[in-house]
């Protein structure tokens, strides 16, 4: 089963083809009454990472995550079954896909320590003191 959009669009530069995404409907679980046992609603949606076209880094990046999704063999597998309609959950599983592709590739930046500058560290005191002061003067007063 295929999707109506050839390319799924992870950046400006990096695509995903169709032909890498591979889309099965499978009957969904729980409640749904007599239409459940006959609708195959649910989307099982698998993901190759080491054959697909996405960059090295992305595909070392991905096989990184501590995620429960991708399996030992580097397949994202994703089940999509939380709306009754075979297309929504479709959509659903390439958005949580694509959402999972982006995750992996965001680097957040590197924080790097800076020293508070000579004039903030003496306001700072100068506060703390008029602070001290003004908390001495709420004292009682003894003879």
């Amino acid at each position: 089963m295929r999707v109506a959009h050839a390319t799924m669009k992870i950046s400006n530069l990096i695509t995903i083809p169709d032909a890498e995404i591979e889309l099965h409907a499978i009957r969904a679980q729980g409640a749904g009454g007599q239409n459940v046992n006959k609708v195959s609603s649910a989307i099982h949606l698998r993901f190759d990472i080491t054959a697909s076209s996405l960059p090295d880094d992305y595909k070392e990046k991905l096989r990184q995550l501590a995620d429960r999704r991708i399996s030992g063999d580097g397949v994202i597998i994703i089940k999509a079954q939380r709306y009754r309609s075979q297309d929504k959950n479709r959509e659903d599983a390439l958005v949580r896909l694509q959402a999972l592709i982006c995750s992996a590739a965001f680097t957040p930046k590197i924080r790097t320590a800076t020293k508070p500058t000579r004039a903030s560290m003496k306001r700072r005191l100068e506060s703390k003191a008029q602070r001290g002061q003004l908390k001495t003067l709420r004292s009682k007063v003894e003879d």
